[in-house]
């Protein structure tokens, strides 16, 4: 296990910069997630890190070695792909255990290792079998496998969950978090899937057009998120923006008025960008001031709770409510946005003013 230290990293092909300058402390033993849109530079930035790609500018130190000029069997460090990696004519074991027999382990060592790592993933039994023979998921423990038995200071993964089924990513989510609770090793993990970051990681890096926009714990970038993108991105469903204008009234946008949170860090007057997430709606029974009109446009009910589509003046916004809705749409009802829930940010979005 080891830290891992990224001061002002940068990637350049030509004349085009992908990453732009990111600082980043990953801690030993921790599970970090790298997540944004597609394009962002999570996947480069891991490649840099696995000396899968050339660092144009900056320092990288795994543990206490810079490691920029050296080859990625050098850096002891597992990498595990989105698309499995398996040597088709291996069988599961002689799979696990090629990168061992690579570097001149003995047999003893070789079979004592993956002994262990399948006893781990609950591989036991598939040893003998051929990735043909595997399902999705199985094929992705065995890429697991073959990284553990290296017994690495780092693990990587790059989008593994991607090629899987909503219901076997959903399983495998809890098995690789499971994995890091019982090994600590320190892991940096890439995703575009926010649901993903948010339940697995120590702490996100949230990234766009290759730079940092933020880094937190999950329940940090959820409560206060520094901008309009990192709002917007992380939470499901999205964050739901209003445009208008802060006034002593409240915030007036198109045909209603808002409530604002207490502290605000603009002044009366100022354009503004309204945030509240869909789950920070509560209906309301006391119209006028107790909450406003909201007409709807669409009922989703998904057991639980509603989602529900609705217009408030001339914004259509998402609500998620734990009540059943009975009403239908065309049919108005009244909703109040949590006040200790709302998100100001500037007209441009880069700047939170609450």
């Amino acid at each position: 296990m080891a830290d891992v230290t990224l001061s002002d990293i940068r990637k350049s092909y030509g004349a085009v910069k992908t990453i732009h300058g990111v600082d980043l402390d990953i801690k030993n033993g921790e599970f970090v997630v790298l997540v944004g849109p597609s394009g962002c530079g999570k996947s480069t930035l891991l490649r840099m890190i696995a000396g899968l790609e050339t660092i144009t500018g900056g320092t990288l130190n795994i543990g206490d070695r810079v490691v920029n000029d050296l080859d990625p069997k050098d850096r002891d460090i597992a990498m595990v792909f989105q698309s499995y990696a398996l040597y088709p004519h291996m069988t599961v074991a002689t799979n696990m255990g090629f990168s061992l027999e690579h570097r001149g382990a003995s047999k003893a060592e070789i079979t004592e290792r993956v002994n262990w790592a399948a006893g781990i993933l609950g591989l036991g039994n598939l040893l003998d079998r051929y990735p043909r023979q595997l399902s999705g998921g199985q094929r992705q423990r065995v890429a697991m496998g073959r990284a553990i038995v290296r017994n690495p200071q780092v693990f990587l993964f790059d989008e593994p969950l991607s090629n899987l089924d909503a219901k076997l990513r959903v399983v495998m989510r809890g098995e690789i978090k499971a994995l890091h609770q019982k090994l600590k090793t320190t892991t940096i993990y890439v995703t575009h899937d926010q649901v993903e970051a948010m339940t697995m990681a120590d702490r996100i890096v949230v990234l766009n057009g290759g730079r940092v926009e933020q880094i937190g714990a999950p329940l940090d970038l959820y409560d206060r998120p520094a901008n309009q993108f990192v709002a917007g991105f992380i939470g499901s469903p999205s964050m739901n923006f209003i445009e208008g204008k802060i006034t002593e009234a409240g915030f007036q946008t198109s045909g209603v008025v808002l409530p604002l949170p207490k502290s605000i860090n603009t002044a009366m007057g100022q354009a503004a960008v309204y945030g509240i997430r869909p789950e920070h709606f509560r209906l309301s029974d006391h119209p006028g001031h107790a909450g406003v009109p909201a007409e709807i446009v669409l009922i989703e009910p998904m057991g639980p709770e509603t989602q529900v589509t609705m217009k408030l003046g001339g914004n259509q916004v998402t609500g998620v409510f734990r009540e059943r809705i009975t009403s239908a749409p065309g049919e108005v009802m009244h909703v109040s946005p949590e006040v200790g829930s709302i998100h100001l940010f500037s007209e441009d979005g880069d700047t939170r003013l609450n």
